[in-house]
C-alpha cells in the first residue's frame, strides 16, 4: 500500500524546522507519496544509497530539482555535469576529476592555509563576530574565486547566482522569487565570468578551458563546467562550516578535542555534513517502471532523496542526533554518491581543514554569544547566523 504524507518539505515553517518533516518521511516507508507536489520521496540511508549506485534507473538528465528540465522548465542551460548521465556525462566528469585531483590541488593547501589564519586573526581581534559571515563565509569566499581565476571585479555576484541557482531548484515560491529579485546582474556576470578570456591563466577555470584544446570537451562544454563549479561549491561549503562553528561552540568538550588534536578538523566536517546536511534534497526521475517497499515509481516520476533525512537514520547511525567528531562518519549522503558524488569535495575539505585547523591553533575557546538563526532556503540547509564569541590562545 501506498504510504501517502501530508508533508510539504519547502512549507516555510518546515524550512525553519526541518527535522520532523524528515523523520516523519523516513519513518513512514522507504518511499513515500508527497501530493503537495506530486513527487516520491525517500528518507532512508540505505534506499537513497541505492538510488544513487543505480543512474541508469534513476536519472539525473531531468534535472535534480522538482523541475523536469526535458520540458523547458529549468532557468539555465542544463548542466553537463550534474544534469546528464553516462555517456553523456562521462568526458565532463573525467575532465573535472583530472582537475580536481588532490596531485593538481597540492599547491592551493598552503595558500588555503595563510589565508585561514588571516580570517581567524581579523576574527580573534574583533572578539565577537558572526562566525555564518565573519569566518564560515569570508574564508570560501576568498579562497575559491582566487582558486578558480575569477577577475577581482563583480565577486560580490557570486552569492546572488548561487542563491537563485538553489532556490530555482525548488518550488515557485516566496524563495525563490526573493532570489530572482537580490541576482540583479548575476546571471550576466557568471555568463561573462565563465569565459576563457576572462580567467587567470593558472587557475581551475583555466584548466578546465585547456581540456577544449584536446577535444575532450567542447568550449562551450567548458565554460558550463566552469559554471557548475561556480554555482555549486560556495554556499554548500559555508553552511556547512558555519554548522560545525555552532556545534563547537556548544560543545566544548568537542571543542577541547579539536584543540587538542587540530588534526581532527576533517572529522569535524564530515560529522558537521551528517549532521547539518547543508544540500539535504537532490531529485531523480526514474527511466522505468521500479518498486521500492510497497510503492511503485512510474517512468519519469520524480523522486526526491531527502539527504538530512537519510544522515540522521537510525538504521545507519547510532545516536544520530549527536554531534560527535569521533564518529566514524564515512558513508554519509552530503556529498552525493555513485557516479555523481559532488565533484567538488575535495576543494571543500581542503577549505574545511584550513580554516578549522586555524581555529584550534589560534582559538582557546568558542563560544556561544547568541542564538543561531536558521537560514530558509528550498534546497539548502543551515544557519544565516553564527553568533560566537573567540578567546586567543
Amino acid at each position: 500500500m501506498v504510504v501517502e504524507l501530508d508533508v510539504d518539505p519547502f512549507a516555510l515553517d518546515v524550512l525553519a524546522d526541518p527535522i520532523p518533516a524528515d523523520t516523519a518521511i523516513r519513518e513512514a516507508a522507504p518511499l513515500v507519496w508527497l501530493p503537495a507536489h506530486g513527487v516520491w520521496a525517500a528518507g532512508r540511508h540505505a534506499d537513497v544509497a541505492g538510488v544513487f549506485r543505480d543512474w541508469s534507473t534513476w536519472s539525473s538528465a531531468a534535472g535534480t530539482g522538482l523541475a523536469d528540465i526535458r520540458r523547458g522548465e529549468g532557468w539555465r542551460p542544463p548542466s553537463v555535469l550534474l544534469d546528464a548521465d553516462p555517456p553523456a556525462h562521462t568526458g565532463a566528469r573525467r575532465v573535472m576529476n583530472r582537475v580536481l585531483a588532490p596531485r593538481a590541488l597540492a599547491g592551493l593547501a598552503e595558500r588555503f592555509a595563510v589565508t585561514a589564519e588571516e580570517v581567524v586573526d581579523h576574527a580573534l581581534e574583533a572578539g565577537e563576530v558572526d562566525a555564518a559571515t565573519d569566518l564560515a563565509e569570508r574564508f570560501p569566499m576568498t579562497v575559491l574565486p582566487d582558486a578558480v581565476g575569477m577577475a577581482p571585479q563583480g565577486r560580490e555576484h557570486l552569492l546572488p547566482y548561487a542563491a537563485l541557482n538553489f532556490e530555482s531548484m525548488g518550488p515557485h515560491n516566496t524563495l525563490r522569487a526573493e532570489a530572482e529579485r537580490r541576482a540583479g546582474g548575476a546571471r550576466e556576470y557568471v555568463a561573462w565570468q565563465v569565459r576563457r578570456e576572462a580567467l587567470a591563466p593558472d587557475g581551475i577555470g583555466a584548466a578546465i578551458h585547456a581540456y577544449a584544446d584536446s577535444g575532450d570537451i567542447t568550449p562551450d562544454d567548458a565554460a558550463l563546467l566552469v559554471r557548475s563549479f561556480l554555482s555549486a561549491g560556495i554556499d554548500t561549503t559555508i553552511l556547512a562550516l558555519a554548522s560545525v562553528i555552532h556545534e563547537l561552540a556548544r560543545r566544548p568538550e568537542q571543542w577541547a578535542a579539536l584543540q587538542a588534536d587540530p588534526g581532527l578538523a576533517r572529522a569535524a566536517f564530515e560529522e558537521g555534513l551528517r549532521l547539518h546536511t547543508p544540500s539535504p534534497v537532490i531529485g531523480r526521475t526514474a527511466t522505468r517502471e521500479v518498486a521500492v517497499g510497497d510503492a511503485t515509481v512510474a517512468p519519469d516520476q520524480k523522486v526526491l532523496l531527502m539527504l538530512g533525512a537519510a544522515n540522521r537514520d537510525p538504521r545507519r547511525w547510532d545516536a544520530p542526533d549527536d554531534y560527535d567528531l569521533h564518529r566514524r562518519a564515512a558513508g554519509h549522503t552530503a556529498f552525493g554518491g555513485g557516479v555523481h558524488n559532488c565533484v567538488g569535495q575535495v576543494i571543500a575539505r581542503m577549505e574545511a581543514e584550513a580554516l578549522l585547523g586555524a581555529l584550534a591553533r589560534r582559538v582557546a575557546r568558542v563560544e556561544p554569544a547568541g542564538e543561531s538563526a536558521p537560514r530558509l532556503s528550498n534546497w539548502l540547509r543551515g544557519f544565516a547566523t553564527v553568533p560566537v564569541r573567540l578567546v586567543p590562545a
